[in-house]
């Protein structure tokens, strides 16, 4: 087996875990530790607290009907789409895993969109009464830490020049 098409093995299998941790995590607070009926402070900057999001990144394109819920399920599974597609054409292993996060993460999102009209939130990072983000979940930490890595390597590496385009030394 190439590296290539381990690489993307590897990738997808991260995507899957991303999902399975995510609706796992979700399942145990909600079933389990029953958030939505209480804030749980696990310190004194961070609690779990039960959140119905009907919007994506930072409460953008609030869904307030079952058209708008199904065009965010369309749009987000689109650009899932796109990401499991460019993770088939890509080769390097960084590149490979930052997109299975965003895959992995759009793919819990999608599916709690899907099946429940909203994404489970519950991550509410705080300073007093001043919190920095969101609530947010697993699989929004995932796709938010894929764009930044994927953003960093393409800011920030340099592809080497082919070495067969490379003049040859004079003598």
């Amino acid at each position: 087996m190439n590296f290539a098409i381990r690489n993307r093995i590897v990738g997808l299998l991260i995507a899957a875990l991303i999902f399975v941790v995510d609706q796992a995590l979700k399942g145990w607070l909600l079933h389990g530790l029953r958030i939505e009926e209480h804030v749980i402070d696990i310190l004194p900057i961070f609690s779990l607290r039960f959140v119905q999001n009907y919007g994506v990144s930072l409460g953008m394109f609030t869904a307030g009907s079952p058209e708008g819920r199904w065009a965010l399920v369309a749009m987000t599974a689109a650009i899932a789409v796109f990401v499991f597609v460019w993770i088939l054409r890509e080769r390097k292993i960084g590149d490979i895993v930052a997109l299975a996060m965003v895959l992995g993460g759009a793919a819990g999102n999608i599916r709690d969109r899907y099946m429940k009209g909203f994404v489970v939130d519950y991550a509410d990072l705080h300073f007093g009464g001043f919190r920095p983000f969101l609530i947010f979940n697993l699989a929004d930490a995932a796709i938010t830490i894929g764009v930044l890595i994927i953003l960093a390597r393409s800011l920030l590496s340099r592809e080497k020049p082919d070495a067969a385009a490379k003049p040859a030394p004079e003598s």
